[in-house]
C-alpha cells in the first residue's frame, strides 16, 4: 500500500537531532513514499550529516543557511543534483539569542537581537519559499512551525513576537502563491522537549499546563503526532487549504481554563 506522498519529492530545512520536529518529520514523509532532502549549515552541519543515518533510509543533507543570499541563490542547484524539482518544503528553523530576548527580557532585548530572530525565524520563510520556487509547480506545498503567537508566554518574549511575524508571513506567501497552485501553511505544535525548547527558561512550566489543560491529553516527547500533520500539510489531501494555521497541540489553544 502506498502512502499519501508517494513519489513526491520532499526538502525538510532545519533538520539537527533526532528530538527535533523536522527530524520527525523526514521520517513520516520517508514513511509515506517521499524522496526526502534535509538541510542545516555551521558546526550542526557535522550533526545533521550523522543524525541522518537514523532515517529509514539516508537522505542527501544540503548545506543551507537561510539568511545567507549565496546559499540561497544556489539551493536550485543543490537540490538537482539529487532530484528534478520539489513537491514540497518544510521550514523548521527558528532561532533568537536566549541571553538576551528570553526570560524575561522583552523590555530590554537590543534591536540587534531582535532583528536576527526575526529574519532566521520569519523572514526566512519568504526567502526559503523564494530560493525553491524554480523547483516547485501547481499543487506544491509550503508548511512552517509555528507557536500560537495569538497569546503572550512566560518567557518567550522575542521569540513570540518572531513568531507574529512568521504567522502573518503565512498568510501573505498564501496569498502571492495561491495563483501559482502553491499552498502554504503553519501548523502550531505543543509545548515539545525539543533542542529549541530547552532554550526556554521556564520551560518546565508550560509541562504543567499542557497536561492539565490540553482535553485530547499532551506529551511532550512524542513529536508523531506533530510531524504526521505536516505531512498531511504536504500532501494532496488539502488542496483548497492556505494560509492557515493547524494546531496540533491536544487541543489545549481552544481552551479557557
Amino acid at each position: 500500500m502506498s502512502g499519501i506522498l508517494e513519489g513526491k519529492r520532499i526538502l525538510v530545512a532545519g533538520v539537527t537531532l533526532d528530538s527535533s520536529i523536522g527530524f520527525a518529520t523526514a521520517k513520516v514523509a520517508q514513511e509515506q513514499g517521499a524522496t526526502v532532502l534535509i538541510s542545516n549549515f555551521g558546526r550542526a552541519l557535522g550533526i545533521t550529516r550523522r543524525i541522518a543515518k537514523r532515517l529509514p533510509s539516508e537522505p542527501p543533507v544540503l548545506e543551507l543557511d537561510v539568511t545567507d543570499q549565496e546559499h540561497l541563490d544556489g539551493l536550485a542547484d543543490a537540490v538537482r543534483e539529487h532530484v528534478d524539482g520539489l513537491d514540497g518544503v518544510v521550514h523548521s528553523i527558528a532561532y533568537g539569542n536566549p541571553e538576551t530576548l528570553l526570560g524575561g527580557k522583552f523590555m530590554t532585548g537590543p534591536w540587534e537581537d531582535v532583528a536576527q530572530a526575526v529574519h532566521v525565524s520569519a523572514y526566512s520563510l519568504k526567502a526559503l519559499t523564494n530560493a525553491c520556487l524554480p523547483l516547485m509547480s501547481e499543487g506544491g506545498s509550503i508548511v512552517g512551525m509555528t507557536f500560537d503567537a495569538s497569546v503572550a508566554w512566560p518567557g518567550y518574549d522575542w521569540m513570540g513576537f518572531a513568531k507574529g511575524a512568521l504567522e502573518s508571513c503565512n498568510r501573505y506567501l498564501a496569498r502571492d502563491l495561491g495563483p501559482q497552485g502553491i499552498r502554504c501553511n503553519l501548523v502550531s505544535a505543543g509545548a515539545l522537549k525539543t533542542l529549541a525548547a530547552k532554550a526556554i527558561p521556564g520551560f518546565d512550566r508550560f509541562e504543567d499546563e499542557w497536561a492539565k489543560r490540553a482535553p485530547l491529553g499532551w506529551d511532550l516527547d512524542d513529536l508523531e503526532p506533530t510531524a504526521r500533520s505536516v505531512v498531511a500539510l504536504l500532501s494532496d489531501f488539502f488542496p483548497k487549504t492556505t494560509g492557515e494555521i493547524v494546531h496540533v497541540d491536544g487541543g489545549y489553544h481552544a481552551m479557557g481554563a
